[in-house]
């Protein structure tokens, strides 16, 4: 994860546009120099999050700082704007020839500190086909920082993001950022998922990796990398390679 300090416009900015883009170079490059497989550039500091639509400010200086990072490491790209704002990361993906996006909220609806908030799958789906790119949409499932409006199994959730939200991929997380994903939950979303990637997207770290590993396809990263396991720190390079020499350990395995 690149979470990107707060940007011009947010309320707790405090650098400039030059400043951020150097501190998001650093943790990629702490990141791509520890041995990840990709990177995902991501608005973490502009809360509290707009629900949907983000000003055209933030898209500017999103694809600015993801253009400089594509340049710079060549390794799989991911957009993801928060809260929930998938036409905004595909355009930016395809200015800066990113390979996926991440939407928080593709299908049904869901309870968050933003409001309630819909999925827009016809409307991404058709922007991507708009736009002429192949760009993959990694969706989430069960979102960390939401509730559901009503209960539904997880199961049938996954089954639908994939065959009628027709999702790329798919995201499980635990209930907050930093938060373990639980194993239970990656097992029903892997079953579930009709041979689509499935991916822990919170809470892995050196400890319990092993383990999601197991089930899991991939993993996003992004606290267990920061300094003192604090979201909002820079990554520290030590903590990179140390994780990374354990999952090149068991691919070889």
């Amino acid at each position: 994860m690149l979470h990107v300090p707060a940007l011009p416009g947010s309320p707790r900015n405090e650098l400039s546009l030059n400043a951020i883009i150097d501190w998001v170079l650093t943790d990629a490059n702490a990141l791509a120099g520890g041995g990840t497989d990709g990177l995902i550039v991501e608005n973490f500091g502009d809360v509290p999050f707009y629900p949907r639509q983000v000003p055209p400010h933030t898209v500017a200086y999103m694809t600015a700082l993801a253009g400089e990072v594509r340049r710079r490491f060549k390794l799989p790209l991911g957009i993801n704007i928060l809260r929930n704002d998938p036409a905004s990361a595909l355009a930016i993906a395809a200015a800066v020839a990113a390979n996926f996006i991440r939407v928080n909220i593709h299908t049904g609806a869901r309870l968050t500190d933003q409001g309630v908030i819909q999925g827009t799958a016809h409307k991404t789906l058709r922007y991507r086909k708009l736009l002429g790119c192949d760009v993959k949409i990694f969706a989430d499932v069960d979102v960390k920082h939401s509730a559901p409006v009503a209960a539904r199994e997880l199961g049938d959730e996954v089954e639908e993001i994939v065959s009628r939200g027709c999702a790329d991929a798919i995201i499980v997380t635990g209930s907050a950022t930093g938060r373990q994903t639980a194993h239970g939950d990656l097992k029903t979303a892997k079953q579930s998922a009709g041979g689509a990637p499935v991916i822990a997207g919170s809470g892995v770290d050196l400890t319990n990796m092993g383990g999601v590993l197991e089930v899991a396809d991939g993993l996003i990263v992004g606290t267990a990398f920061k300094l003192d396991s604090v979201t909002s720190n820079p990554v520290e390079s030590e903590r990179v390679r140390a994780f990374m020499a354990a999952v090149r350990t068991l691919r070889h395995d």
